[in-house]
């Protein structure tokens, strides 16, 4: 073999190695307070209905002027919310949120939704780049709590979430860059 093709099989070899390095990933984040799942959870946590004041709940972290994605619900906001478990169980209906929602205009409530994920593209660098096939893992974590305030107080609060997701989408494209041109001849 010639020195010329042994140079080129070994530059070949140090690019099919490298490719996956040159597989697209993105993240998606949001400016939050918390880098966590864990840390939105623990600051949650600290949360007392009943004692946590407004000034409180704001220094935990939880304010809708300085976090982003943060909604404030009014009370006919909390009412929407509200009416499918009021429905389900109107008599188990917790005491709290039945004071709140009597308080009127006095009661409203923060949505917070936080995120972070990451995609990345995972596999043959060839078979994604000429879209015959994309395997992308997605992981990261979200957080969802709903806290009701009445007179400046926290009454009530509730959570949800996801500390640890992780999925896998895969798009298999049998023509890979054909695919989807019939319809762009349109």
């Amino acid at each position: 073999m010639s020195r010329t093709a042994a140079l080129l099989l070994a530059c070949l070899a140090i690019v099919l190695a490298g490719c996956s390095s040159m597989l697209p990933d993105s993240n998606k984040e949001q400016v939050r307070p918390w880098k966590t799942y864990a840390e939105a959870e623990g600051d949650f946590k600290r949360i007392v209905p009943g004692r946590t004041t407004l000034a409180q709940l704001k220094a935990l972290g939880f304010d809708p002027d300085k976090v982003p994605n943060m909604t404030i619900l009014s009370h006919a906001d909390l009412l929407r919310r509200l009416e499918a478990m009021v429905a389900f169980e109107s008599s188990k209906l917790d005491p709290a949120i039945r004071k709140c929602v009597d308080a009127r205009n006095a009661c409203y409530a923060y949505h917070i939704e936080q995120q972070s994920l990451k995609r990345e593209h995972v596999g043959n660098f060839f078979a994604d780049f000429l879209n015959f096939r994309k395997d992308i893992k997605i992981s990261g974590w979200s957080f969802d709590a709903l806290i009701l305030i009445s007179n400046n107080v926290v009454v009530y609060k509730s959570w949800s979430g996801k500390p640890n997701i992780s999925e896998t989408e895969l798009e298999r494209h049998p023509l890979g860059p054909l695919q989807g041109a019939g319809s762009s001849l349109r």
